[in-house]
């Protein structure tokens, strides 16, 4: 007869769902779809979204515009200096 190799850990014994992070990453990873996010984190986000758009057009506000096609007469001045 062999022996049965001891374990530390009850959490792979354990049949029900008991609030273990453990358990609760497996129950979530087989319910997805009854997972939805806090309506804080969801508001949090958002505003952190129109920070983040508001901060972008500042910076492209300020920027300098830049010639798509510079004309050919200024790629010779820059040259020849």
């Amino acid at each position: 007869m062999t022996r049965r190799k001891k374990t530390r850990s009850l959490a792979d014994k354990v049949t029900i769902r008991t609030g273990k992070r453990k358990d609760y990453k497996k129950w979530r990873h087989e319910h997805p779809d009854e997972i939805t996010s806090s309506r804080r984190y969801t508001q949090k986000k958002a505003q952190q979204r129109k920070l983040q758009a508001a901060r972008k057009m500042a910076r492209q506000e300020e920027a300098k515009t830049l010639e798509l096609h510079p004309s050919r007469t200024t790629e010779q001045h820059g040259k020849d200096e």
